[in-house]
C-alpha cells in the first residue's frame, strides 16, 4: 500500500488522523466475522461495570488483554476468569498498516506492536461519555476501525472533556488514529445512528468499533491506573 497519497485522509488535529472509508466492504465483512466468533470466548462480551456501580451501555470483549475499569489483566476476573484470546497476526498487521497510512509514515507503522484490542458494540441506545484512553502504559497510537451503523464521534484536547472538539461522522469502513500529541486527548461517542449501515454488510443493527492499543506491559504483569484517572472517566 502507497502511504504517501491518501484519498479522503483528513488532520482532525495534530496526530489525529480520519480516513473515510479505509476498510472495503470484503474487509468490513471478515472483521465482522471474526468479531462474532470472539464475542463467543473464551471470554464473552459484556457490559464493563465501574466503580461507582454504573454498568456502561456499550459492551465489550477484549483480544490479548482484557480491560476492566480501570486495568489490564490476561484474565477475565469480572467476568468468568477465562483468559483472554490471543491477536491473530492478522490483526496486528491491519494496525500497523493503519499507522503507516494515516501518519504517512511506513517506518511508525513497522515499529507498532499492538497487544491489547477492545472490540465495542454499541446498540442503538448505546453512548460513551467523554475520555481519555490512559490505562495503558504507553503513547503508542490507539488504532480505532468502524463498522455498522454511523455515529457521532467527539474528538477533543487533552486537558479537559470540554471545548474545544471537533465532532465527525464515523460510518463503517472508517478508521480513525490518535497518537503524538492527541494521544491522550478527551474523545467518546454521544450518538449511534440507527439502521445507517450497508444492508450488504451483514449488521442489521448497531455499531462495532475495533480499538487497537500498546499497553506497555509485558508478559503477565498486570496494569492499574492512578484514583486520579477513576475520577476523570466515571461518565464513560
Amino acid at each position: 500500500m502507497d502511504t504517501l497519497f491518501t484519498p479522503g485522509r483528513r488532520e482532525i488535529g495534530d496526530g489525529a488522523v480520519h480516513i473515510p472509508g479505509w476498510l472495503d466492504p470484503a474487509q468490513q465483512r471478515r472483521l465482522l466475522t471474526a468479531c462474532r466468533e470472539w464475542a463467543r470466548g473464551p471470554v464473552p462480551m459484556r457490559a464493563a461495570t465501574l466503580p461507582s456501580g454504573h454498568r456502561m451501555s456499550v459492551r465489550t470483549v477484549c483480544l490479548g488483554w482484557h480491560w476492566q475499569p480501570y486495568r489490564y489483566t490476561r484474565t477475565a476476573g469480572d467476568v468468568n476468569g477465562a483468559r483472554v484470546a490471543r491477536l491473530p497476526p492478522w490483526l496486528i498487521q491491519l494496525g500497523k498498516v493503519a499507522v503507516a497510512t494515516a501518519f504517512e509514515d511506513r517506518a511508525a507503522g513497522t515499529s507498532y506492536q499492538p497487544d491489547a484490542v477492545l472490540v465495542n458494540f454499541y446498540d442503538g441506545h448505546a453512548r460513551m461519555g467523554m475520555h481519555r484512553d490512559a490505562d495503558e502504559q504507553s503513547a503508542d497510537p490507539v488504532v480505532s476501525l468502524s463498522l455498522g451503523d454511523a455515529c457521532l464521534f467527539r474528538f477533543g484536547n487533552a486537558e479537559t472533556r470540554g471545548r474545544p472538539y471537533v465532532d465527525v461522522t464515523l460510518a463503517s469502513g472508517d478508521l480513525f488514529v490518535f497518537g503524538g500529541p492527541a494521544r491522550f486527548a478527551y474523545h467518546g461517542v454521544p450518538k449511534v445512528y440507527p439502521n445507517t449501515a450497508a444492508p450488504e454488510l451483514g449488521l442489521t443493527n448497531g455499531r462495532v468499533n475495533i480499538t487497537m492499543r500498546v499497553t506497555g506491559m509485558s508478559h503477565d504483569r498486570q496494569g492499574r491506573t492512578s484514583p486520579t484517572t477513576r475520577r476523570e472517566d466515571e461518565n464513560r
